[in-house]
Parts: C-alpha cells; structure tokens; sequence
C-alpha cells in the first residue's frame, strides 16, 4: 500500500510539474538587463524555467554621456554580450525625461528642504514598476523579470494570495527598495534570483562562461558615478554656509550648506579638537534652517528617537490598526520591533520598542510581517517620546 501511495503522489507531483512548465511554455517575459551579473543569471534561469525571455536595457540618464563618472556604455556593451551569449534579443529604451522628471527633480527638491532623499526607491516607483512595465507591456510581454533578490508567492496564474518576501540571502534582500512600488505593478513581475545566495549566482554565470560574473555590483546612482557627491550637489543647489554649533548655542566652525549633511553623519564636518571637550567624534545631531545652523554633538543618545511620522504610505496588504509589526528605516538593517497607528489625515506615528539611532526625514520605513513586506513610508518627521 506505501509503495502504491508513493507511486499516486509521484505521478500527482510530476502531472503538476508538467502542468506548472505547459503554464510556462510560450508565456513571454521582458527582462531588466543592467549588464550585472544578477540580471544576467535571472535570464538564464527563466529561460530554464520554460519562459520565452527578451531583455530591456534602460537608459536614464542624459548627463555626462560618455564621462568617466556614469557605466552605462560600458553595462550597455555587457548586457548585449550577455543576450549573444544566451541567445536572447534585447531591447533598448530610453527613460531619461521620465527619470528627470519623475525622479531627479525630486531628489534636488528634497535637498533644498534640508532632507536626506532615496533615490533607488523612487527610481523603483516610477521608471523600473512603471514606464518598464508600460513598455514591456507594448511589446507584448505577459510579466516582467528582474534580478532583485526579492521573493513572491502566490498571484499571476495562482489561485494563491499575492505576497512579497524578503529575499533568501540576508545581505542582499532588496525588499526596502520595493516598499514604495504599488501591489498592481509587482505582480506582474517575476524575482528568479529570491532564493538563491549571492555566491552562488556567481557560480552559475561563471559555469555558463559570462564575462561579468566578477563584475562589482553596482553601489550608487550612475549620475554620480565616482565623483565626490557635494561636488555633484554644487552643480544644482547654490552653497549657503552659516554657523556649526553644539547644542550649549557655542559656534564651532561653519558649514558648507545645510543640504551637504544628514543626521547622524560623522564624516566631512571638519570639526577638530575642541577646548574643554573630550576627544570624541562630532555628528550632525539636528538642522535649524530657518538661522541656518548645523548642530553637532559628541553624545550618541543625541541621535536616538523612539518614534517617527511617515506620509505617503504605500501598502501591499491591507492594514488595521493599530498594527503590530516590524520596520527598518534604511537598507540592511535588522527588523525593528514597532506599534503603527494612523492619523485622520493618513499619516502613520511608528513608536518603536527600541530608540533608532539617526532617523532622517526623506528616508523611508519599510513595513514587515515576518518575511513579508506590508508596506512602507516616507518619513516625515522623528524625535524622543
């Protein structure tokens, strides 16, 4: 009797398999080819998987075409290598207006509010889950794919709920970079990469023979590049320099412009050894911009808050509060115990268990239940109970 139970539900799981790659087979997915190692092994899995892939280079930036500071010729010239190499036709499309527009505007008017935006995020929001998927869309795509390390279950052709879930590889998952990216627009995409490690995705492009499987991972935006970043800033936010103070009111120096610093930062505020102070590092503490002061401090019990206002929510599950859950309000760091009530007007108050250290307005908080993402925020505003 085992080995006929055995043998009906080796028969059933084979039927499913059949049935899940017939499913498959013919249905067509756009990819985001980046020219980096994980969007180039996410096209080989899918096509693995029995999915008919093309990929789509994105151009978003205009600036500095050419120039040491932005890759995108050279990671252009990577995913065409890529797609020769696997086989596959790609796509080329330029979002530039969009990103300017949509994404960069904003970025500069954020800094000229003294706040400290997310760019990645942004860019998500409305180029990658929104003009990509409008144009994959036009050249008949059933979904579209890219190589974040992210996890979803259920939707598409599933009768199963639709969630997204942090990625297997802890040090990767990129879940806070989706937070902001509506529930409509992620199920149509595919994540090949959500269970697997970094490492071994190495592997796998270095066993198919690709030329970038040790190329590094990208690290910030391509219109920055390698340049110094208040370099960058100086090209569009005029200097206003005013006082350096500690939190006693006594002028320790002066700053560049209120928009060159974020909370908590210890780096470039060129404050040496002061009279009568211990010798301890100075981080920005606080901004006045009305008396355009910078305010330093030497105590890190200055950088802590224990609750925060977000704006502008965006949820993946619907919501009741008040809500116990988990958050994090920057990438990598570990899951935040928290209680989140909401406003009339919307605004969410996050009271975490724990003081956060360093709670920038213009960042966001990213929303978890356990593995799953719920949702996220752009924080407006944080301070001690």
């Amino acid at each position: 009797m085992p080995f006929l139970e055995n043998h009906h539900l080796a028969r059933q799981m084979s039927q499913d398999h059949i049935a899940e790659a017939s499913a498959k087979a013919g249905k067509r997915v756009v990819l985001g080819m980046s020219g980096g190692v994980d969007s180039s092994v996410a096209a080989h899995l899918l096509m693995e998987q029995g999915y008919a892939v093309e990929g789509l280079f994105m151009k978003n930036w205009e600036e500095d075409d050419g120039s040491e500071y932005c890759t995108a010729i050279t990671d252009l010239e990577d995913a065409r290598a890529v797609c020769e190499k696997l086989g596959l036709k790609l796509h080329t499309a330029n979002f530039s207006a969009e990103y300017w527009d949509n994404v960069f505007e904003h970025f500069l008017g954020e800094y000229k509010r003294w706040r400290t935006p997310n760019p990645d995020i942004l860019c998500n929001r409305e180029i990658k889950f929104q003009q990509f998927v409008d144009y994959a869309t036009s050249l008949g795509a059933d979904y579209i794919a890219t190589g974040h390390y992210v996890r979803r279950s259920g939707g598409l052709d599933t009768q199963q709920p639709f969630k997204i879930l942090k990625g297997v590889d802890d040090k990767k998952d990129q879940t806070y970079f989706l937070q902001a990216v509506p529930a409509k627009q992620l199920e149509k995409c595919l994540f090949p990469l959500g269970d697997l490690e970094k490492t071994k995705v190495r592997e796998i492009a270095s066993d198919l023979g690709l030329a970038n499987d040790k190329k590094k991972d990208s690290t910030g935006i391509c219109f920055i590049g390698e340049r110094r970043f208040a370099d960058f800033l100086a090209t569009y936010i005029k200097d206003v320099p005013g006082p350096i103070k500690d939190k006693q009111g006594r002028t320790l120096g002066e700053h560049r412009g209120l928009h060159y610093y974020t909370l908590g930062q210890r780096q470039g505020i060129n404050i040496g050894g002061v009279a009568g102070r211990k010798e301890r590092p100075w981080y920005v503490c606080a901004k006045q911009p009305q008396a355009n002061t910078l305010i330093i401090s030497q105590e890190q019990s200055d950088l802590l808050g224990d609750w925060l206002h977000a704006d502008d929510a965006n949820w993946l599950v619907e919501p009741s509060f008040p809500l116990k859950c988990h958050a994090r309000i920057r990438y990598r760091q570990e899951d935040q115990a928290c209680q989140i009530s909401q406003a009339a007007n919307g605004r969410l108050l996050v009271k975490f268990e724990q003081a956060q250290r360093a709670i920038a307005p213009g960042q966001y908080v990213a929303l978890y239940d356990n593995d799953q993402m719920i949702g996220g925020a752009v924080i407006e505003h944080a301070d001690k109970r």
